[in-house]
């Protein structure tokens, strides 16, 4: 197997089980620490430490440290958040979300410099096309790595199923679930059905050990790219400043394009944030129980996996205005369901739609809207990317924020309110960028292939 191949499927299995076990125990929270809203406010904090993180620390650690240290040691924040769920507290959980924020960043900045840097390498030496090199590992770390949201929420669900103690959910307790959702009632629900602490640590347990091992994997077989192969990117990692990369950041938002695209990209941290904080605890844990929430979240994995590599082949033939087109009537539909509907476990099929159609719609909002920063922002790529990793976590920070705040019905309203002001905001950049260069829009469908690989990752 040829040399960088392997450093990138170390790389790429590395992060499987990281996320694995991370993105299990997110989808948990709202659940598993329903108390005072502890879960749902970690996690706000954690998104909040992101920001902060994504503005400062990627460039001096990967300088510092090297790609491979820099993975190595953000992957150790991860696992300090597993280990701060094992005594669930205010002193414990909350320090251990800002520890994770503030390693998010520089694990993924890392490993798209790794990516880059091995892609030119190899290219040189094979006389290929770097872009080309570089784009087949990403696609490759992908295809692995989509898969984490399958498995981590695959095992919460087959080892807290495993509770002897199966409480009945009476039908009195059943009103309480759903959009108008009585929210003293639904957490003392909660809190009656929640697994043993003996299954609870078993759980964590697992994810630590997946956690460990995706670190021992890093340190024992990825190879650190030399000093001479890394030159080039140290240059320019070196070059702009702390100051300068932040205010480049803001000095963006005099492009009214940038602008425009700020409700759509806030609005992916918000409807990510509805799923994995309200979704998962007011409809499914209200009305089924905690054990059910990992298969829920692994219908929406899937589905979000397998619509992100359709829609990014689909797209280059039907242009990113219907995609965007069909991911508004998707989750606006969604959305006015679940304000509707009343959950209940005799409807056990309709839990899995919902998370399904709402995969769907964020495969859309994922491939496309990283697509578009990337190609409407060619030459100021670094800002445009700040900017979205900067309102998307902003997204999630309110979503979680006001979690325990307002009722499921008022933060569906939000939702689509918010949605609709994407749209119209979507539908004005549109229109200013046909006005500007007519021959624009038709250039930019054509090239619109989906999101580049090393684009998502930034």
């Amino acid at each position: 197997m040829e040399r960088n191949l392997k450093n990138v499927l170390v790389i790429s299995f590395g992060f499987l089980l990281l996320f694995t076990a991370y993105g299990g125990l997110q989808s948990l929270q709202s659940s598993l620490n329903s108390e005072e809203g502890l879960g749902v406010a970690s996690l706000s904090v954690l998104y909040a430490a992101l920001i902060l993180s994504s503005m400062f620390l990627p460039p001096v650690l990967i300088k510092k440290l090297g790609c491979k240290w820099t993975i190595a040691i953000s992957m150790c924040c991860y696992i300090a958040f597993s280990l701060g769920n094992f005594y669930t507290s205010w002193y414990t959980l909350i320090p251990t979300s800002v520890i994770l924020g503030l390693g998010g960043a520089p694990l993924w900045s890392a490993k798209c410099t790794y990516f880059t840097i091995a892609g030119t390498s190899y290219a040189e030496k094979a006389g290929k096309n770097a872009k080309d090199i570089i784009n087949q590992y990403f696609g490759v770390f992908f295809l692995v790595f989509q898969s984490s949201g399958i498995w981590g929420n695959l095992i919460s669900s087959l080892i807290l199923s495993q509770s002897s103690t199966k409480v009945e959910i009476s039908e009195e307790d059943l009103e309480c679930c759903g959009a108008y959702n009585c929210l003293t009632d639904t957490t003392n629900t909660t809190e009656s059905a929640k697994p043993s602490n003996a299954l609870i640590y078993t759980l964590l347990g697992v994810y630590t050990a997946s956690g460990v091992l995706a670190v021992l994997l890093v340190i024992i077989f990825l190879e650190e790219i030399k000093s001479n192969q890394a030159e080039t990117e140290k240059e320019k990692l070196e070059a702009p400043s702390f100051w300068s990369t932040f205010l480049a950041t803001f000095r963006h938002l005099k492009d009214k394009r940038q602008c425009l695209l700020i409700p759509l990209t806030t609005y992916s941290g918000f409807e990510q944030g509805f799923l994995s904080g309200d979704y998962t605890k007011v409809y499914v844990t209200c009305a089924l129980g905690i054990q059910y929430v990992g298969y829920v979240m692994i219908c929406f994995a899937a589905v979000n996996s397998l619509c992100s590599l359709l829609f990014g082949k689909i797209s280059q033939f039907t242009g990113r205005k219907l995609l965007f087109a069909l991911a508004t009537v998707t989750n606006a539909a969604c959305i006015i369901a679940l304000l509707l509907w009343k959950p209940h476990p005799k409807q056990l099929a309709v839990f899995f739609v919902f998370p399904g159609l709402w995969g769907l719609a964020d495969a859309v909002w994922q491939t496309q809207t990283n697509g578009l920063y990337g190609i409407l922002f060619e030459k100021h790529k670094e800002a445009a990317f700040a900017n979205y990793r900067l309102w998307e976590s902003l997204g999630f920070v309110i979503a979680f924020g006001y979690s325990t705040k307002l009722q499921a019905y008022i933060k569906l309203y939000i939702l689509l309110s918010v949605l609709v002001l994407s749209m119209v905001t979507y539908a004005a950049l549109e229109y200013l960028e046909a006005k500007s260069s007519p021959g624009t829009s038709t250039t930019i469908k054509k090239e619109n292939g989906g999101s580049n690989s090393q684009e998502r990752c930034m």
